[in-house]
């Protein structure tokens, strides 16, 4: 088994630079960085982890904490996902999925356990005692969504309010006044995008003169196909439900209601959800990619300056044509 001397010995530097190229306690230049990675690679040389986080009191572990048992992935999570357990290994750490409850406790116990440097958490209510969790042990962490006061904390999130002037936008241009809002009957209470996306929805409609009309059903297909009955005669609908859009769909087919010709749909979803979908869907997608690594850097930056205290990003999603929408001179009401 090779051990540092002899990666040493085949990169041509001292024990010392194989070992701050290994801790990351000390910059080394970029190309004595290669030769030491190439060596290791050659030797097979496999990092000791365990030997590594009692050397530096740092395990270069970061935690992603989601409620998975609470709140199902959507198409959209495994983009915050990828692209955050992406910047974290650019950047020589490692992210691991904690599926903890928002109650606070499980992440507590842990966090006690000093398994990561750090965590990003996920699903964000407005009052989340996973933050208050977080603040009282003193392990560092960012969010990608917000609490309902997120000064102080290191955040990142989806621009809800200018997202839903997006979707009003494009529905108006084509004609429609009467707008519809579908979200979940969501399992967390005071889920922040929801909250948000809805008290962006009504502001709109007061200030555009549209009527308006939220409605909530289950996240699934069943879920979907009891909105068309509670539509009101709308002639263009909002859904971010991305489970139950399928049930719309599907339920406005079978009563012979045509998308787009009588009903305009957008959606907040995936562009692979919106190709299944007949007609593709007209979207909202979401800057998960974009957002996951700013915030897993936002953390890391933290980690690595205590002292620094990283702008919080909001961005917006962005509106792809579909087949999904039409002007409203050929819709009926539904």
């Amino acid at each position: 088994m090779a051990t540092v001397r002899d990666v040493a010995e085949r990169a041509g530097v001292s024990i010392a630079t194989v070992s701050f190229v290994l801790n990351g306690t000390k910059p080394v230049t970029p190309a004595t960085r290669d030769r030491v990675e190439a060596a290791m690679a050659e030797l097979g040389y496999h990092r000791n982890v365990l030997a590594r986080a009692l050397a530096s009191r740092r395990t270069r572990i970061l935690a992603l904490a989601h409620p998975t048992l609470e709140q199902r992935f959507g198409s959209t999570t495994t983009d915050f996902v990828t692209s955050a357990a992406r910047a974290a290994r650019a950047r020589g750490y490692h992210l691991v999925l904690w599926p903890v409850d928002t109650d606070g406790d499980e992440i507590r116990e842990l966090l006690s356990q000093g398994l990561v440097d750090g965590v990003v958490l996920m699903e964000v209510l407005l009052e989340d005692a996973r933050v208050e969790a977080l603040t009282g042990s003193g392990t560092p962490f960012a969010l990608i969504g917000r609490t309902a006061d997120p000064a102080g904390l290191i955040h990142v999130d989806i621009d809800f309010e200018q997202s839903m002037a997006i979707a009003l936008d494009h529905l108006q241009e084509l004609g429609h006044r009467e707008i519809a809002l579908v979200s979940a009957g969501h399992a967390l209470p005071e889920y922040g995008p929801k909250v948000r996306s809805a008290a962006a929805y009504r502001r709109l409609c007061g200030e555009r003169g549209l009527r308006p009309l939220l409605l909530e059903c289950e996240a699934s297909v069943v879920g979907g196909r009891s909105l068309v009955p509670r539509l009101e005669g709308r002639t263009a609908v909002v859904v971010m439900n991305e489970f139950a859009c399928f049930g719309l769909l599907s339920e406005l087919a079978s009563r012979g209601v045509a998308v787009p010709g009588d009903v305009s749909i957008v959606s907040f979803t995936s562009p692979d959800m919106a190709g299944i979908a007949d007609p593709p869907l007209t979207i909202m997608r979401s800057p998960g990619a974009t957002l996951g690594a700013l915030g897993v850097d936002a953390l890391i930056d933290r980690l690595e300056d205590p002292e620094l205290m990283p702008p919080p990003q909001l961005l917006p999603c962005t509106l792809e044509l579909g087949g999904s929408t039409a002007r409203a001179e050929s819709s009926t009401p539904a």
